[in-house]
């Protein structure tokens, strides 16, 4: 009796476990880029002069600092010994030949990378090309991901999953999504409280956490324990304003469409619970007191919440989300700015850790907007937006999340190295980079609107959980752990 063989070698078997292993080996360079970026923060290089192994000079430094740098060593061994693995059963198991190569070259350099990792410890910083190896350790881990993006399209894609982004026929629109017919209570007081509920919609309160916290961690690495009282409540309460009007400018440009969405239809200018001419009066009502606000502190802060508001309501829902693809990568400049908001509050200045953290803000939104984008495809289709699951179909949508949440990891190292944050920072992004990581590749197999919402709760927890360790580690740790 002949049997078929296993597409992997043993104990991998199935390509469902070779797409983990390569997942472990992505989340392992990933986590050695991080250890790497605190050893040289920690100035724990200093503290091995031998290699492989490491031992404390004539005059030890702190036991912290010994301790980071064998952390560093033996994740680099176990790193390598997933490198190795992962190459061997590559080239011996059903891979595609670019996903093969891919990996090999990452295994190629990983194994230069500690060459000059050697060289470092041995000779000193000055022995080698500045930054030569944590650029090698990004190309690696950019290697790597990429060939997981690719394995994962071949195992679990199609060619055929995009659909027509034209709007659906008005038939199609389920019933009761207009809101014509609405009944408003008969009490007054049950008016009043559902009339200020809809303006309190308008505002998008739910997006006010999370801005608000970009913002706030813009602040505090400008200042760092210093930061005042009065500055965080100016900029927070500016940028809540901001935001409220905003969100309120978008639902008046986006009323009509709103009708034909149902996780839309029931705002309250799609409904007509709020009348056009009120909701612009508001809006407009919440920019100058946003303005206001802001002008107490300096007038970049104020600049810059004007340009927040004007990209949000006309770039963005004018011009990027009805007639491109890129809507929400280009979008993504939005939610960017409360970084330089609370940056230039505290300095009146653009600096780079702002920029940085903007970055981290920016290439995160469409790992994070993709997913919600999958879950509501059919609902965007029926509004007419362009967005990349309806246009591009859902195998590039998923492989899209795959690299931008990379750009996304590779950012927050980048910040790291910018910044004075310490091991706080770096164990969160490692945790939380990692579940997200790995929400997005069982997006690629589940393919269900549960895993899309899941992946899009782990972008959440993961941009939530950075922020607040961004927040811990200037404000009260750094400085006195190292």
């Amino acid at each position: 009796m002949v049997t078929e063989s296993a597409p992997f070698p043993r104990p991998i078997d199935t390509r469902q476990r070779f797409s983990a292993l390569l997942t472990a080996t992505a989340l392992g360079i990933y986590l050695l880029l991080i250890v790497g970026a605190t050893t040289s923060l920690t100035n724990a290089t200093a503290a091995c002069s031998t290699w492989p192994t490491c031992h404390a000079p004539v005059d030890p430094l702190s036991q912290t600092q010994l301790v980071v740098a064998w952390g560093h060593r033996i994740a680099a061994v176990i790193v390598g010994l997933l490198v190795a693995a992962t190459a061997v059963t590559a080239v011996l198991g059903d891979v595609s030949r670019r996903v093969t190569a891919a990996i090999v070259l990452a295994a190629a350099l990983y194994v230069i990378q500690v060459g000059v990792g050697a060289a470092t410890a041995m000779f000193g910083s000055a022995a080698i090309v500045p930054g030569l190896h944590l650029s090698l350790g990004l190309v690696i881990f950019g290697t790597v991901v990429i060939a997981l993006a690719w394995d994962l399209e071949l195992a679990t894609g199609s060619d055929d999953d995009a659909i027509d982004p034209e709007p659906l026929e008005e038939g199609a629109i389920s019933e009761g999504a207009s809101g014509g017919g609405r009944t408003l209570p008969e009490g007054g007081l049950a008016r009043a409280r559902l009339t200020a509920f809809a303006y309190f919609k308008m505002m998008k309160p739910r997006l006010m956490w999370l801005l608000c916290l970009v913002a706030a961690a813009g602040m505090a690495l400008a200042a760092g324990p210093s930061l005042d009282r009065y500055t965080i409540l100016a900029t927070l309460g500016g940028g809540v304003l901001a935001i409220g009007a905003s969100g309120t400018f978008n639902h008046v440009l986006e009323r009509d469409v709103d009708r034909k969405m149902s996780r839309t239809s029931d705002r309250p200018l799609a409904t007509d619970l709020v009348p056009v001419r009120n909701a612009l009066a508001f809006g407009g009502l919440l920019t100058v007191a946003s303005l206001s606000v802001f002008l107490t502190i300096n007038r970049l802060a104020a600049a810059l919440g004007l340009a927040a508001i004007i990209f949000y309501s006309v770039v963005y829902t004018l011009v990027l989300k009805p007639n491109t693809v890129q809507n929400t990568v280009i979008g993504g400049a939005a939610g960017a700015l409360p970084a330089l908001i609370g940056w230039a509050a505290v300095t009146n200045e653009i600096g780079l850790p702002g920029l940085a953290l903007a970055g981290v803000i920016f290439l995160w939104t469409p790992a994070h907007f993709y997913n919600l984008a999958l879950a509501y495809k059919d609902d965007y289709a029926r509004g007419g937006f362009p967005m990349m699951p309806v246009v591009r179909g859902e195998t590039e949508t998923r492989k899209q999340i795959i690299y931008y949440l990379a750009a996304t990891l590779v950012s927050t190292v980048a910040l790291a190295w910018i910044t004075d944050l310490g091991a706080l920072y770096a164990a969160t992004v490692a945790v939380f980079g990692g579940i997200f990581l790995w929400a997005a590749v069982r997006l690629h197999f589940e393919q269900t609107e549960a895993a899309a919402f899941r992946a899009f709760h782990a972008s959440n927890a993961f941009l939530g959980a950075v922020l607040v360790a961004v927040l811990v580690d200037a404000l009260v740790l750094t400085g006195s752990l190292f």
